[in-house]
């Protein structure tokens, strides 16, 4: 077997490094910054060598593949030289898919992945289906293809920045959310090439997969226009999807089964979407909706998605800090039915707030931003509006604000780089400063 060289020694690289290894690669993992502690004692524990801090890059041009870290661009000069070179650059999801020998389900979009994708595998082994989930979530791909027996199904959360980087890959039932503003510096701000990269995840469908897409959403609409899909097409949508849409009060499925959404634990209409995607994924992998619906019921919001913190005298508390582009912020006022104080703020990606204007004029009572990071805000909403520099101090600030039966919604529509470190940190920041209230 050949040299691997693993670009990136995070949760995908070393996944990528532990299969190859697995395979009688000679490997090597090499990260331009530091590896962290977990990740070392696992490439310590598989005996596979590896460098931090930068690349010693001479030694990568006979290797037989580069497997490479999705947050990597295309074009960053190394990856240019290796391509350049006819040394073959793939993502970890490529180099997995080649050595799984089960279905696969695979779920893309710019909003809702990680709940559909957890959704599903919840209703699969709901089911009793012997379900693997990872991808973009969890453990990786290439480490569950390493290091544990095959189960019935794969379910993969899918990046468009992994889908970059597979030549190959073919999921049994591939699943686009939805395709909004989100990652265009990636794509020189182009929504073509952005929809293009997320329409990689049927590219290689045959007539025997199944491809399930929103009917509503423009841009998908315009990306099945605009690329091959040689998969049957399902479709879901609030009013026009062709096999699953809702009704008064429910979602009817196609072969007429009805889902009651009052039963549903997770909120708002982008769920509901998410709900129907999910159902045509487990009825397209042979499940009956009778086998799914207990499990459905139960199915809990996912952290930091619309998470409901508590109730303090009558305020309600909500995390949704993985709100980070404008549209996810959409989704969740479109779920708030009670006067809403919005947390909002941190790195602006470029977003236009216009589609937010008339739901923050009819939800809104106020507008606390994080960060000094204020002046779009301030300029699109005619709302009161105050500066924290603290997720503490903005928590003690809607305290004040709020009036029983109020909502506070940390809902951030930006990327929490500049007081937090990713959204995890800042939600979880959120929910400890509000149970500290209590």
């Amino acid at each position: 077997m050949g040299k691997v060289i693993v670009l990136g020694a995070g949760e995908s690289g070393v996944g990528a490094a532990a299969l190859a290894k697995k395979l009688g690669h000679e490997v090597l993992v090499s990260d331009a910054g530091q590896v962290k502690s977990q990740y070392k004692e696992k490439l310590t524990e598989l005996n596979i060598p590896f460098e931090e801090g930068g690349h010693t890059k001479e030694s990568f041009f006979d290797a037989e593949i580069v497997i490479k870290s999705p947050g990597i661009p295309p074009w960053v000069p190394l990856i240019e030289e290796l391509v350049a070179a006819d040394i073959p650059v793939i993502s970890e999801i490529e180099f997995a898919y080649r050595y799984a020998e089960a279905p696969i389900i695979a779920i893309t979009g710019s909003n809702g992945k990680t709940t559909t994708t957890s959704l599903i595998h919840h209703l699969l082994k709901g089911a009793g289906i012997n379900a693997y989930v990872g991808g973009n979530i969890g453990e990786s791909f290439a480490m569950q293809v390493a290091s544990l027996p095959m189960p019935e199904v794969f379910v993969l959360e899918v990046s468009s920045f992994q889908l970059d980087d597979c030549v190959d890959f073919q999921p049994n039932i591939a699943l686009l959310l939805n395709i909004t503003p989100d990652h265009l510096d990636r794509y020189q701000g182009s929504m073509e090439a952005y929809t293009h990269s997320k329409y990689r995840i049927t590219m290689n469908q045959s007539a025997d997969d199944v491809f399930i897409f929103n009917e509503e959403d423009k841009w998908s609409i315009w990306g099945k226009e605009n690329n091959a899909v040689k998969a049957q097409q399902l479709s879901f949508g609030l009013e026009k999807g062709k096999n699953a849409l809702r009704l008064e009060g429910q979602l009817k499925l196609m072969n007429g089964e009805m889902i009651d959404l009052k039963e549903l634990k997770i909120l708002g209409p982008h769920n509901h979407l998410n709900v129907m995607a999910a159902l045509l994924a487990v009825q397209a992998f042979g499940l009956r909706i009778e086998e799914v619906k207990e499990a459905l019921y139960s199915f809990l919001p996912i952290a930091h998605r619309l998470e409901p913190i508590g109730n303090m005298k009558g305020v309600e508390w909500v995390n949704d800090s993985k709100a980070t582009n404008v549209d996810a912020v959409k989704y969740a006022l479109e779920a708030m039915d009670k006067p809403v104080i919005w947390l909002a703020g941190g790195v602006d990606k470029g977003n236009d707030y216009t589609g937010l204007l008339q739901l923050v004029a009819d939800k809104v009572k106020s507008i606390i931003i994080l960060g000094e990071n204020d002046e779009k805000i301030r300029q699109n909403f005619h709302r009161p509006i105050s500066n924290v520099a603290s997720m503490q101090e903005a928590v003690r600030l809607a305290q004040q604000q709020a009036e029983k039966g109020d909502i506070v919604l940390l809902s951030p529509a930006c990327s929490s780089f500049d007081l937090f470190r990713n959204y995890i940190d800042r939600g979880e920041q959120f929910r400890e400063a509000v149970l500290a209230l209590a």
